[in-house]
C-alpha cells in the first residue's frame, strides 16, 4: 500500500481504491472540506503526476471523462487550493510523492486500465438537497427543482424579477467557472429552447461572483445538477481483443512490485535498481 500524508491532506492507495482525506487545517478550501472524503476506484484513474515547484509541488490525479460529476462540471478550471484531486506536497516530501505517483501509474499499467470516457459516474455525486451561496445569489437544488435565490449584491433586474426556479426536466445543461481577472465567476442553467444572451448580472439562470475565486461551493451544486441530467453517451470506441494476460501472471506482478516496493523502502534497493526493477517486471507483462 502506498500513503503520502501532509498538512494538505492525505492520499493512500490499496492497489484497487485511492482514498483522499481533505486536512483540517484553515488553509483547506471550503469546497474541499464539505467534499470530505473521497473514494477513487482505480477503474476511474486517468493518470496520476507529480507536479515539482520551487517549495515542493502538487500531485494531481486525471480522472476519466464521465467517471466523476464535478470533474466534468468544472472542466479542468479549478486549481489549488480547491481542486479535491490535487495535494499540496512540501519539499521535504516530494520524493514520497514521486514514489506514490508511481505506484498508482505502475498498477494502471499491470492492470491495462482503459482511460477512454465512462459511460456511468464511477464516484459518487452530491447528495441533495444542496445549496451555495456566492456572490449575487444562492442556488438550491432538492433533485427535481433548482432554485436561484439573490441576495443584496444582486443587480437591479434580478431584485425586480425575485427568486427564480426551474424544473430538472427543463434544464438542458449546467455550466459552472470561476473567477478570473476582471470577469465574473458564474453557474449558469441552460434551459431547453433557450439561448443566454444577457449578461451575468441580469441573467435569471445564472449567480455570479466577482471576488470569491472559486464560488465556495458552487461547484458541488453544479455537479449534483449535471449528474441528474440525462447523459450524453460518448462513442463505443473500437473492439479491443481479449488480454493474452492471465490472472496469475497479473497477481504475481503485483506481488513482485509489492516486493520491490517494500525492498526500495527499507533501503535495500536504491533510487536507480528500483526503477530498472519495476520497468523489468512491467515488461514482462506487457510481453506475456
Amino acid at each position: 500500500m502506498a500513503e503520502i500524508a501532509v498538512p494538505d491532506g492525505s492520499w493512500t492507495f490499496n492497489g484497487e481504491m485511492l482514498r483522499i482525506i481533505p486536512g483540517s487545517g484553515k488553509d483547506v478550501h471550503e469546497l474541499r472540506r464539505t467534499l470530505g472524503e473521497v473514494t477513487v476506484p482505480l477503474e476511474a484513474v486517468a493518470g496520476v503526476t507529480f507536479e515539482p515547484a520551487r517549495k515542493g509541488g502538487h500531485l494531481r490525479l486525471r480522472l476519466r471523462k464521465g467517471a466523476d460529476a464535478l470533474s466534468d462540471v468544472v472542466a479542468g478550471s479549478l486549481e489549488p487550493p480547491a481542486d479535491p484531486y490535487r495535494l499540496a506536497v512540501p519539499k521535504a516530501r516530494a520524493g514520497a510523492a514521486e514514489y506514490f505517483a508511481d505506484e498508482v501509474r505502475d498498477t494502471l499499467l499491470v492492470y491495462q486500465t482503459p482511460n477512454g470516457p465512462c459511460d456511468d459516474y464511477l464516484l459518487p455525486v452530491p447528495d441533495v438537497p444542496i445549496s451555495a451561496t456566492a456572490g449575487d445569489g444562492t442556488a438550491i437544488f432538492d433533485g427535481e427543482r433548482v432554485r436561484l435565490e439573490w441576495t443584496g449584491f444582486a443587480g437591479t433586474a434580478k431584485e425586480e424579477a425575485g427568486p427564480q426556479e426551474y424544473p430538472l426536466s427543463d434544464v438542458s445543461g449546467v455550466e459552472w467557472k470561476p473567477q478570473s481577472g476582471m470577469g465574473y465567476g458564474t453557474l449558469r442553467l441552460r434551459i431547453k429552447g433557450e439561448v443566454p444572451t444577457k449578461s451575468p448580472q441580469k441573467d435569471l439562470r445564472c449567480v455570479c461572483w466577482g471576488i470569491q475565486r472559486f464560488g465556495g461551493t458552487t461547484a458541488l451544486v453544479a455537479a449534483a445538477v449535471l449528474a441528474r441530467l440525462p447523459r450524453e453517451l460518448p462513442e463505443s470506441p473500437a473492439a479491443l481483443p481479449p488480454s493474452a494476460v492471465s490472472d496469475d501472471v497479473h497477481d504475481a506482478v503485483l506481488r513482485r512490485l509489492a516486493e520491490l516496493g517494500q525492498l526500495h523502502r527499507s533501503g535495500v534497493l536504491t533510487d536507480e535498481e528500483f526503477a530498472t526493477a519495476k520497468q523489468a517486471m512491467i515488461r514482462r507483462l506487457q510481453e506475456s
